[in-house]
């Protein structure tokens, strides 16, 4: 199978191509490198079955072309991490819900697969834990940029899922959540490679508002995993998913268990959010994923627990000439 990845220089897509590779697939990808870089696919750039192209997949003559030639998209490419969706508001809905638009309607031209990567800030500020696929969404207001990204996706989802029910064109969705690992960088406000960044380096590990949210880490492994599966199994189809971990842990804990796993003389820093994004910043106290759906369909269970993951991912950051 050939399968086309947006986003493919990112974090999780480079694991993704990586990942196709060595179960035999052929993989192009696309990005435009506003957040993937290049040394994320540098290892794969002599492989006989890894294409790539740097652009963006609103350039619809070059999508077109790639489309034309794969079986099945990953579609990635999208604006990720909170300092980024704050700052640029506008980038992240035109980014987000264009970009999906375009391959949607390829896709349906070419009568090809897609797997819509989705995100866990869909469900917003809703207080019903675990997080289900069929509960309601609960944005905040307009007027705070934080929420454009989740809205964006939202969009996304509800683009794919009409694509599916009116133009039978088979996408499956997939809510991530807090995805890290290895290639992750805190450039954008990915919270576990700065506290990892921190620690190694001595410095003060910067907690964001009072450290009592708190998340579930997915390591990505473990998350590139599951969009394969997904992928390849036609029921999948029309289906929303969430991806993830359902070990919980508060941004204070984290904070602590990083200081403590790289034996760091670091302390920890509480910065309010108003300093740390914009006046009125809003955050989730608490984002857990209920995994029955995902673990119904492929069988999913985590390999990686929170330490497993600390490690992995300060290992990477311990690696020479591994730079933000």
């Amino acid at each position: 199978m050939r399968v086309l990845v947006t986003g493919g220089a990112g974090f999780i897509g480079s694991h993704v191509a990586e990942e196709l590779l060595g179960k035999g697939h052929l993989v192009d990808v696309v990005d435009d490198l506003s957040t993937g870089r290049l040394e994320n696919v540098q290892p794969l750039l002599e492989h006989p079955s890894f294409r790539r192209e740097v652009d963006t997949v609103l350039n619809s003559t070059l999508l077109s072309r790639m489309m034309r030639g794969c079986d099945a998209v990953i579609h990635l490419a999208a604006a990720v991490g909170v300092q980024l969706i704050v700052s640029d508001p506008v980038g992240t809905i035109e980014t987000n819900v264009k970009g999906t638009e375009a391959v949607l309607e390829l896709a349906e031209k070419e009568r090809k697969r897609v797997l819509l990567a989705s995100t866990s800030e869909v469900y917003g500020k809703s207080a019903k834990i675990p997080f289900s696929e069929d509960d309601d969404l609960v944005l905040g207001p307009t007027n705070r940029s934080r929420w454009s990204y989740a809205c964006s996706k939202a969009i996304d989802e509800f683009l794919g899922l009409a694509y599916w029910t009116e133009r039978q064109v088979p996408v499956t969705i997939v809510r991530l959540f807090n995805t890290v690992g290895p290639r992750q960088v805190g450039r954008y406000g990915m919270v576990l490679p700065n506290f990892v960044r921190q620690a190694l380096g001595h410095q003060l590990v910067t907690v964001f508002g009072d450290g009592s949210q708190s998340r579930c880490f997915c390591h990505v492994g473990d998350a590139v995993r599951a969009i394969i599966d997904l992928l390849t199994k036609e029921q999948t189809a029309g289906e929303v998913y969430n991806v993830g971990s359902d070990e919980e842990v508060t941004i204070k804990a984290l904070a602590s268990r990083v200081i403590e796993i790289t034996k760091s003389p670091s302390r920890i820093s509480f910065i309010p959010y108003e300093e740390a994004y914009a006046p009125g910043f809003e955050d989730m106290r608490r984002r857990v994923p209920d995994l029955r759906k995902l673990r119904k369909a492929i069988g999913f269970s985590p390999s990686y627990d929170l330490d497993g993951i600390i490690r992995s991912v300060v290992s990477y950051h311990q690696t020479p000439g591994v730079a933000e």
